[in-house]
């Protein structure tokens, strides 16, 4: 029980680390006129399609990472049920739309202040829980074949 519970704790460990510096990376790479929208905190769709990627591999190595602490796939779907529910709960603002931020930007913003004020389209917050479990699962099964391999 307790090598499960390791497994989801960690591989969210993971995936959050990959994401915080992979998601740091892009945007150093990208900058900020790439990143958002003109003028604005608005993601722009290259800033959209490089996050769904990135956050698809993070649930990958995630999952994978769980599922080989836990040597269990019932603990890669307890990590991505968590997935989903928190993806969900970090949804709600953004499908609510009560963001009273002004969206106004100047040329160039550091990349904490960037992650605080971008604004990612209802359907991009809806797609990233979906994206995230399906990745976990993912990372989990490459896991389960691999071991039986070994």
């Amino acid at each position: 029980m307790l090598r499960k519970v390791l497994g989801v704790i960690v591989g969210y460990l993971v995936m959050a680390c990959f994401v915080f510096l992979t998601f740091t990376g892009a945007y150093l790479v990208m900058g900020t006129n790439q990143a958002f929208k003109p003028g604005t905190y608005d993601v722009s769709l290259r800033w959209t399609a490089i996050s769904f990627v990135l956050s698809l591999v993070a649930a990958i190595v995630g999952g994978y990472v769980c599922a080989l602490i836990a040597r269990s796939s019932r603990a890669a779907q307890v990590l991505a049920g968590i997935v989903i529910v928190l993806g969900i709960l970090v949804a709600i603002p953004v499908l609510t739309g009560g963001d009273t931020r002004p969206n106004v930007r100047p040329r160039e913003v550091p990349n904490l202040q960037a992650m605080q004020s971008a604004r990612t389209p209802k359907w991009v917050a809806l797609l990233n829980p979906i994206v995230g479990a399906v990745g976990v699962m993912v990372g989990a099964g490459i896991r389960q074949k691999t071991a039986r391999i070994d």
